[in-house]
């Protein structure tokens, strides 16, 4: 009877550890065909006077043989936002909730995400997923989606069209193979800040002041067993070592597999000297076995490298050689 109840008991442990690994796979969205139709709204930031490159961004995706639809608010003006949140909350659940929408492009970051995150509602979007795409503040977007089990599109958006057009060839070209589903894989260039290693699974992450907001919501993530990509724009250094002290201490760096460091632009001069490298102070806080990858083409730089975020990565990080990066 005891080997029996045993013998129960060991079946229930590998059921329950086989179910749990079975649901950690998210899901894909369909990927995107000619004919399909996406629609741009902007969640956050005002678009006063953008239009003109909202409507590039419009005549890129046409190229590719889609339909464009623009959120009914998209332009409005509220203070900071491109509408009140009940605005900018309505362009997005009409996108999400409309069939014939595959895809839902941000226009631009700025700020305002989290202020439409918990007015929203999903349960349409999780019987027919599609892709959230953008980077910066749709961040928010990214972590929230990943907790619903759902891939998101790290890459660019609307107002990124105002980059010069041979600075931004591999964002567009990055972006527009996600979308239809083909392989992303990159090469990086070798640094001697590297931590080396190889490692895969899943991608995570996203802007650090977006996830530092996030901790202590239903939208903070889980990096355990995970690959963590961060990016950052505008901010002081003891501010970013700050939010990633703030991460480490809500356990982002405990079981994570490796980090990647995209673009850390536009780091701001304090009065009071840091006194090392941005490089050096993401090594001084993420522990010493962690492989870390610099230098990846992600973030605010105007060459942005699309990033499937929930979809496992495979990493071959060296000091010496070129860096491997690519997705399953």
């Amino acid at each position: 009877m005891e080997k029996r109840i045993f013998t129960l008991f060991f079946i229930l442990i590998i059921t329950s550890v086989y179910a749990q690994n079975e649901t950690m796979k998210l899901t894909t969205p369909p990927y995107l065909q000619k004919g399909d139709t996406i629609a741009i709204v902007a969640p956050a930031g005002i678009l006063k006077n953008r239009k003109h490159t909202i409507d590039k961004a419009k005549i890129l995706a046409e190229s590719w043989g889609l339909k464009v639809v623009y959120g009914k608010n998209m332009f409005n003006q509220n203070n900071h936002f491109s509408g009140t949140d009940e605005e900018r909350c309505q362009d997005f659940q009409d996108a999400l909730d409309n069939p014939n929408i595959k895809a839902i492009w941000s226009a631009r970051g700025g700020y305002g995400s989290v202020r439409i995150l918990d007015k929203l509602d999903f349960t349409k979007f999780k019987k027919h997923p599609k892709w959230i795409v953008g980077y910066s503040d749709v961040t928010a977007f990214h972590n929230h989606i990943h907790n619903l089990g759902v891939e998101t599109l790290h890459a660019m958006m609307g107002t990124s069209m105002e980059e010069k057009a041979e600075e931004i060839v591999q964002t567009i070209a990055t972006f527009k193979k996600a979308l239809f589903g083909e392989k992303l894989s990159y090469k990086v260039a070798a640094s001697n800040k590297n931590r080396v290693g190889r490692v895969s699974g899943e991608l995570v992450g996203g802007n650090i002041a977006i996830l530092a907001s996030m901790l202590g919501s239903d939208s903070q993530i889980s990096t355990d067993g995970k690959v963590l990509f961060i990016e950052e724009i505008g901010e002081y250094k003891y501010s970013i070592d700050r939010m990633l002290q703030s991460l480490k201490r809500a356990g982002y760096f405990t079981k994570v597999k490796a980090i990647i460091v995209g673009d850390m632009t536009k780091i701001k001069r304090n009065t009071t000297p840091w006194g090392s490298s941005i490089e050096q102070l993401i090594l001084d806080v993420v522990p010493k076995d962690i492989p870390i990858l610099f230098n990846f083409p992600a973030g605010h730089e105007p060459d942005n490298r699309a990033l499937i975020m929930g979809r496992e990565v495979k990493l071959s990080i060296s000091k010496n050689k070129q860096c491997l990066v690519e997705f399953n």
